[in-house]
């Protein structure tokens, strides 16, 4: 089994994977199909977040969060143990809540500006995050 340090990386370049894929052009010029994809894209780059927090806190002998609010849990577990900022966890807080938007809603009421607000900075969030992760993960 690869060891954390791999596993993080894997992680890193699964997302980064995740954000060329993104589309260049305006989202409102997107079909609704265009647009759930996007949609799953963010989720797939929420996913990679949570993997990682999941490593680090394993890492340092922390509890995993269990139970219906697990994922909220994971983010108030990082931010309290110091793993991340509360700016970044805020951020990062905001693509828990369209995923959890996504996986109880349709895909016909995505709304572009709603996913715009996500992507514009989305690699700021990722550079962001990795920048606090790898301060940490060594």
């Amino acid at each position: 089994m690869a060891d954390y340090r791999e596993r993080i990386e894997a992680e890193y370049e699964a997302i980064e994977r995740t954000l060329i894929t993104l589309p260049k052009k305006p989202l409102a010029q997107l079909s609704k199909l265009e647009l759930a994809g996007v949609a799953t894209l963010l989720n797939n780059f929420y996913n990679g977040i949570e993997n990682i927090l999941k490593q680090v806190l394993q890492k340092k002998s922390i509890k995993l969060p269990d139970g219906p609010s697990w994922h909220q849990n994971l983010i108030l577990s990082a931010l309290q143990e110091s793993i991340l900022s509360e700016s970044l966890a805020n951020d990062i807080k905001k693509y828990l809540s369209f995923r959890h938007f996504t996986a109880h809603g349709y895909a016909f009421n995505l709304n572009p500006k709603r996913l715009e607000k996500l992507t514009d900075n989305i690699l700021e969030v990722f550079n962001d995050f990795k920048i606090e992760i790898n301060k940490i993960a060594v």
